[in-house]
């Protein structure tokens, strides 16, 4: 989009929903003299958020994430129309054995005054649900948490407008450029190495979803970490762990998927302990899964996905180059369509027998996880901040603010829970029984 400069004073990788939100706030606030530059190897969106599902969500047992959550909600909510958000509000429907995780995340939501409802009991879920959805069948379900707030955002759409926010504030976006590297010494960065030359600078952002790993490696930073436990105990651990994310489309009219009065459902979200079958009556799997869908008229369809998927020795089996595309080895395929299928028709009657519609586009791709599976914002080498988002990233559209509020030397307490120091501290996020790592 713009000429390639030789010099700036912030620089910001990744023209994806972090790269771009950090643009557009710290060009905002810095006003006319913004002297803002975002780099993107093929352009904006073309990575994560190009692909994302776009739900936005509260339902976090951690805390810290549904208050830093809260805060990104907000800001959809006040750009809904230039973004193409959907604030429909968001549904998690749970087995008894999430029962306690899903209350104490309703009692926390109602401490930070974010609104929701909670359903407990077998019969009341299933009343409750029936009012949504009539045909609602789903067997195990013991609790539902209804978010009033959250919904979805169509993603190429939002992307696009968070480019032409960033630009109208004063920051430059230079598309076709590849970073090869960096240049200064361990007490700050002094320049951007790309293929089309060098960009001096005074700070870096680093907001490069699924690629943190390779320009991690290229700022000398940590291959492992020892993490805290206790009694003293360290436990060595790679700060990095690829996941293939599993999503895809349902090529039906977006209409079979909405409520009895014709307007677009809650997302819905379904953990269940319940046997799953397929159509044919043979068992899918007997273990906890999980689902997500929601109509989407952008898609042209019902779009959503089910757990990601581990990706053992990421170093030999998930051919990523820097900024480039995940290995087709990992597009999701037969095992994600016929589990999320046949989710969908355990779900409600009117997804029987629709396996044969599953979109075959590839879907999904190739997510970056930290140890604990959850963010690392922080600044490294005097004057990097990387944003790591550990695959939470679409829905936080948020952090770009928070991290340009730090740039211009405000410290962030929503962002100090997610310091890379906690590793070694053993300030771990706590856990909960859902089958999603980012839960």
């Amino acid at each position: 989009m713009s000429s390639f400069p030789a010099r700036a004073r912030y620089v910001v990788i990744g023209a994806g929903i972090h790269g771009l939100s950090t643009a557009w706030h710290l060009a905002t606030a810095l006003g006319p003299a913004a002297d803002v530059v975002v780099l993107d190897k093929t352009g904006v969106g073309a990575g994560a958020s190009g692909i994302a599902c776009g739900v936005v969500r509260n339902n976090y047992f951690q805390p810290a994430m549904r208050r830093l959550m809260a805060h990104s909600v907000d800001l959809w909510e006040a750009h809904a129309d230039a973004l193409s958000y959907h604030p429909v509000g968001y549904l998690q429907i749970s087995p008894d054995a999430m029962r306690d995780d899903v209350a104490a995340i309703h009692a926390e939501q109602q401490a930070i005054a974010y609104p929701s409802t909670f359903v407990d009991g077998a019969q009341a879920a299933r009343e409750y649900l029936r009012r949504l959805f009539p045909d609602w069948r789903a067997q195990g379900v013991t609790s539902v948490l209804h978010e009033q707030r959250g919904g979805y955002a169509n993603n190429r759409a939002s992307v696009d407008a968070l480019a032409r926010q960033a630009t109208a504030a004063g920051a430059s976006i230079c598309s076709g450029v590849a970073v090869t590297g960096f240049s200064g010494s361990a007490d700050g960065v002094s320049g951007v190495e790309t293929d089309q030359g060098r960009i001096d600078c005074e700070q870096v952002v680093l907001a490069v979803g699924p690629w943190v790993r390779d320009l991690w490696s290229w700022l000398d930073l940590p291959k492992s970490v020892a993490i805290a436990g206790p009694g003293g105990a360290r436990v060595q651990r790679p700060m990095w762990r690829f996941m293939a994310l599993q999503e895809g489309t349902l090529k039906v009219d977006p209409a079979l998927f909405t409520g009895p009065d014709g307007r677009l459902p809650p997302v819905v979200h379904v953990d269940s302990d319940a046997p799953l079958h397929d159509g044919a009556g043979a068992l899918v799997t007997d273990r906890m899964w999980g689902i997500y869908f929601k109509p989407d008229f952008h898609f042209g369809g019902v779009q959503g996905g089910a757990m990601p998927l581990d990706v053992e020795q990421p170093a030999e089996r998930v051919a990523i180059d820097p900024y480039g595309p995940a290995s087709p080895d990992f597009t999701v395929g037969e095992d994600f369509g016929r589990l999320w299928t046949a989710g969908l028709s355990h779900c409600m009657a009117r997804f029987e027998g629709v396996e044969h519609l599953l979109s075959p586009e590839p879907s999904g791709g190739i997510g970056c996880f930290t140890p604990d599976s959850f963010p690392v914002f922080d600044t490294f080498r005097g004057n990097v901040t990387v944003i790591a988002d550990s695959n939470h990233g679409y829905k936080m559209l948020g952090v770009g603010a928070l991290v340009a509020e730090e740039l211009l030397g405000r410290p962030q307490q929503l962002l100090e829970p997610f310091r890379f120091s906690r590793f070694a501290e053993g300030r771990l996020h706590p856990v909960s029984n859902s089958p999603f790592p980012w839960s």
